[in-house]
């Protein structure tokens, strides 16, 4: 292959790069790039992971029988916890990430965290 095919195909494929960035961008809602909900939905994606280990390893023989459906059903328990735990107040990831969000979003003023 020559320099100019070459030339030519990575041309082609960064235009096509940065058409695809452009309209998953536009394709973002105003919702999606609400700092609050952001901050919020990271938060309880940390806590999720910070408290999984706590439930490896235990057999899961409970109220519910055990099995591979409760095995299955777990991440999403876990998840459930971990959004719980950030809607009753967290540990402070969500205000950290809205302050750093508005700031690069390039706001003059920080609402008060809830």
């Amino acid at each position: 292959m020559d320099s100019s095919s070459l030339l030519t195909l990575q041309s082609a494929q960064t235009s096509a790069g940065i058409g695809a960035q452009s309209s998953v961008t536009s394709a973002l809602s105003d919702k999606a790039r609400d700092p609050k909900k952001l901050g919020a939905d990271f938060e309880s994606m940390v806590l999720s992971q910070m408290i999984s280990p706590m439930f490896e390893g235990l057999s899961s023989d409970g109220p519910f029988g055990g099995g591979e459906g409760e095995e299955a059903m777990k991440s999403f328990y876990i998840d459930a916890i971990g959004k719980e735990m950030t809607k009753h107040g967290g540990v402070g990831i969500s205000a950290m990430m809205q302050k750093e969000l508005l700031k690069l979003q390039g706001a003059q003023s920080v609402p008060a965290s809830s």
